[in-house]
């Protein structure tokens, strides 16, 4: 089914960085080495790849030296796994001409990875010789922010995937430079898709995969009220965090839902759990498995039916926010449980395509955490303002946080790695 998604002004790609050991923060920030990734969707909501975008040093673009960017990329995928980078998907690459026609590649995989030739990049006789080597090597290639010239059609023939920048393009362009391209076995990918709007262009022009962050941002449906049974999820969510749970309130407050309490029971009796004896209701599950495995089964559970018919990713996303928030409260005195809540309810608006100024004065959390859900300066919001920078790979906004609340970025770092990795381990459940 086609997906008709909210909108988000900056779609939250993840965001990995290594870097080395870091005794003063102030003397060695400049060392960070930054890799972000950013999901490429088919027109399913589904992840189709994911796109690396290499960063030497806190630059916003591949630049500098290119031998250094590269191997960057390469000690990165060696050291987080390229499992961990892209979940065994497809990994998008920037390519400069001098990376093209040298050996820099050949470690890498082809069969994961397309190779993206960026737009500065000249078609001379040594990158298009360079271009059919890499594809007869397995390679995939991808012709970055393209825009129709004569000169670059032996590269528009080697080609894969075509990408075109939706703000750089009018329906006119892109209607003529599609008819150009008719007949070549080509995937066209729109990037920069930005809106409800452009979202639809996109499908209605023919491309077939879409890069941007037009999925995120809560599309605003006037008089639409939270659907009571959201706020009841919302309500056990939030007991599920606490220390001690009144297991009998709260096998109530699940049974008063009956798709939750499906989902709930055929978690628990999949085969993945490794429960012997077959378990009938809420109140037998958390006898049978215990309060902490309960709390992580019907935390995804609720989470996934907050996120009912929306793309999976918003729901990855979301799990690492909760677990990076949680994992990095106690370093900075604030409560892991409301922390874990923050971070899970912070996609709310693009899962229940509502605002936050409408969702938060309803949700059972201290006024603290409202104000941080919507954007107020509030301590309590430190963990969630920084990682909302590193998601969007704006590295001077980490910095700027960071200093400002006396936050490690090493040890942020190593969180949010640890928080990919619980996700997609809680994912394998969804």
């Amino acid at each position: 089914m086609p997906i008709e998604e909210p909108e988000k002004k900056c779609m939250p790609s993840d965001v990995v960085v290594s870097s080395p050991s870091v005794a003063n923060r102030a003397d060695k920030i400049e060392d960070l080495r930054y890799v972000a990734r950013q999901p490429i969707m088919d027109l399913r909501g589904r992840v189709y790849a994911y796109e690396l975008l290499s960063r030497n040093g806190r630059e916003q673009s591949f630049s500098g030296d290119t031998n250094l960017a590269s191997r960057v990329m390469l000690d990165n995928t060696l050291v987080f796994g390229l499992e961990k980078l892209t979940g065994g998907l497809t990994a998008f690459v920037n390519c400069t001409q001098d990376v093209l026609t040298s050996d820099l590649v050949a470690v890498l995989p082809p069969s994961l990875f397309v190779l993206e030739i960026l737009e500065t990049v000249e078609p001379t006789p040594e990158v298009i010789e360079s271009c059919r080597k890499l594809k007869s090597h397995g390679f995939r290639l991808a012709l970055d922010d393209f825009i129709w010239k004569p000169e670059y059609e032996p590269l528009v023939k080697l080609a894969d995937y075509i990408k075109v920048d939706f703000t750089l393009s009018g329906p006119k362009e892109r209607r003529e430079l599609i008819r150009r391209l008719s007949g070549l076995p080509v995937t066209l990918l729109a990037e920069k898709v930005e809106t409800q709007e452009e979202y639809r262009q996109a499908r209605e022009e023919g491309f077939t995969l879409i890069q941007g962050y037009y999925f995120c941002r809560p599309e605003l449906i006037e008089n639409r009220q939270i659907p009571t049974n959201r706020l009841t999820h919302i309500e056990i969510l939030r007991m599920l965090r606490q220390e001690t749970m009144d297991l009998r309130e709260l096998a109530k407050l699940v049974k008063q839902d009956t798709s939750l309490t499906y989902r709930l029971l055929r978690l628990i009796n999949s085969p993945a759990m490794g429960i012997r004896q077959r378990v009938n209701s809420v109140l037998d599950a958390l006898v049978v498995v215990g309060e902490d495995a309960f709390r992580r089964i019907a935390t995804l559970a609720i989470t996934s039916e907050l996120n009912a018919n929306q793309p999976v990713e918003l729901l990855r996303m979301a799990f690492v926010r909760a677990r990076f928030c949680e994992l990095t409260a106690e370093k900075c005195g604030l409560d892991a449980t409301e922390q874990y809540l923050l971070g899970l309810l912070s996609l709310l608006p693009a899962m229940l395509r509502l605002p936050m100024d409408r969702l938060a004065p309803e949700l059972p959390l201290r006024e603290a955490i409202r104000q941080a859900l919507t954007g107020e300066p509030a301590p309590e919001g430190r963990l969630l303002a920084w990682l909302r920078e590193y998601e969007c790979g704006n590295w001077d906004g980490c910095d700027a946080v960071a200093q400002t609340y006396g936050l490690e970025q090493e040890e942020l770092v190593q969180a949010y790695g640890l928080a990919i990795e619980w996700a997609e381990s809680a994912l394998r459940f969804a």
